[in-house]
């Protein structure tokens, strides 16, 4: 089975692709940025397995008139990541599991699959090792912080570059003034997992926005903004994947997947005027066999508009 993840993807992208061939796009334009901040000093404050995550995306497309484009890649996401996995000691130079630091550079195309249903693909590259700058940056944040050098880190996952390639399909309901969006999602390269969810937003939302999704938490962030959502909302959500595989938990360590992953998180966001902020706790089951327990991590974004 896990074999047929990266052949339905595959079709699903040239499903996508065939009405491309008759579509002529507008010049594309900039349309919104969005970012999103993960680290575990914001949840359980414990340096420890997904230690910490930044995320940018680029929004850019003909228009955005509030709801998708029935065309895919006619609104593009250009989305740069870096995150940092680490043991549950970093000081140790053979943790519970091995230490990563990756980054990633990825295009997705949100559009409406139909009729109340919302699509994303993604297409992409993750870079793993030191070459990457990863654990330099979070030697030097050390140091700027005085705590001690992830020792770790010297024996992380070494260089190399996986193709990623991912596919989310959701169906938003209302219910009177919140909304439940339940989804399922794929992805192959660097992990091979499928994922079925839901989230579930209420209070002054904000409308007409394209929200993205983290990939750590599952936590949404706006890329485009909306309109309204004066005040404050309040989000919670939950989803469980089955893993096949993962290339940050290799053999050789002895810390193979968990099979079944959950993330249960909730976060509220408020809004005055220009300025927004969004806080997030994410709590993540055990990734690997052996790992002791789960995680808290938190979340944070601040939204300034001009």
């Amino acid at each position: 089975m896990p074999r047929l993840i990266p052949l339905a993807l595959a079709l699903i992208g040239l499903l996508a692709l065939a009405p491309m061939a008759q579509a002529d796009t507008p010049a594309r334009k900039a349309l919104g940025f969005g970012h999103f901040l993960n680290n575990d000093a914001l949840g359980d404050g414990r340096d420890r397995w997904q230690s910490g995550s930044y995320t940018m995306s680029w929004l850019r497309g003909p228009g955005w008139s509030g709801s998708l484009p029935r065309q895919p890649f006619e609104i593009l996401e250009y989305r740069l990541s870096g995150a940092v996995i680490a043991p549950s000691r970093l000081q140790s130079l053979r943790g519970d599991r091995r230490y990563v630091g990756k980054s990633s550079l990825s295009i997705h195309t949100p559009f409406a699959l139909g009729a109340g249903t919302e699509a994303d693909l993604g297409f992409g590259l993750v870079w793993t090792g030191p070459a990457n700058g990863i654990s330099d940056l979070q030697r030097a944040l050390h140091d700027l912080l005085g705590e001690p050098r992830p020792r770790a880190a010297q024996t992380q996952l070494p260089n190399h570059i996986y193709p990623m390639v991912s596919a989310e399909i959701a169906r938003p309901m209302a219910l009177g003034r919140a909304e439940l969006r339940p989804f399922v999602e794929a992805r192959a390269g660097d992990e091979k997992l499928v994922r079925l969810g839901a989230d579930l937003a209420f209070g002054q939302r904000e409308s007409g926005a394209l929200w993205r999704r983290d990939e750590i938490t599952g936590q949404r962030y706006v890329g485009i903004g909306g309109t309204g959502g004066d005040g404050t909302a309040f989000v919670i959500g939950a989803d469980v994947a089955h893993v096949f595989d993962s290339v940050y938990l290799p053999a050789d360590w002895g810390a193979a997947p968990e099979p079944t992953r959950t993330r249960l998180r909730a976060g509220v966001s408020t809004r005055l005027g220009r300025v927004g902020l969004f806080y997030g706790l994410t709590w993540l089951s055990p990734e690997f066999i052996g790992q002791s327990e789960g995680q808290m991590v938190g979340s944070l974004r601040l939204r300034l508009r001009f």
